[in-house]
C-alpha cells in the first residue's frame, strides 16, 4: 500500500508540474487585471480569490488525472514492476 502511495504521488508530482505553471500564470494575469483595475484591500482581495477560483474544467481535469493514475498503478502491479522501474512507468503513463 505504501509503495502505491507513493507511486501516485510521483505521478501526481510529474503531472503538478504543470499546473503549478498553470497556477503561476493564473496568478500573474489575476495580478495584472487587479492592478489595472486599481483594486485595494478587500475589493482585491474578493477578486484574487474569484480570478483563482478553480473552474469545473480546472476540476473534471485533476479528476481524471487521478483516475488515469490509479489505472496506472493497478497495471503496474499486474506486470509485478517494482522501485524505479515502477515510478517510470506511472508517470510515463499518466503522462500519456
Amino acid at each position: 500500500m505504501k509503495t502505491f502511495l507513493i507511486a501516485v504521488l510521483v505521478a501526481l508530482f510529474s503531472a503538478g508540474g504543470a499546473f503549478a505553471a498553470t497556477q503561476q500564470e493564473k496568478m500573474k494575469s489575476c495580478n495584472v487585471e487587479a492592478k489595472a483595475q486599481a483594486l485595494k484591500g478587500d475589493a482585491r482581495r474578493a477578486f484574487m480569490s474569484q480570478c483563482l477560483a478553480v473552474t469545473p474544467e480546472e476540476r473534471e481535469e485533476r479528476l481524471a488525472l487521478r483516475e488515469k493514475t490509479r489505472t496506472c498503478a493497478s497495471e503496474a502491479k499486474a506486470k509485478s514492476l517494482r522501485g524505479d522501474e515502477r515510478k517510470q512507468f506511472i508517470a510515463q503513463c499518466a503522462a500519456a
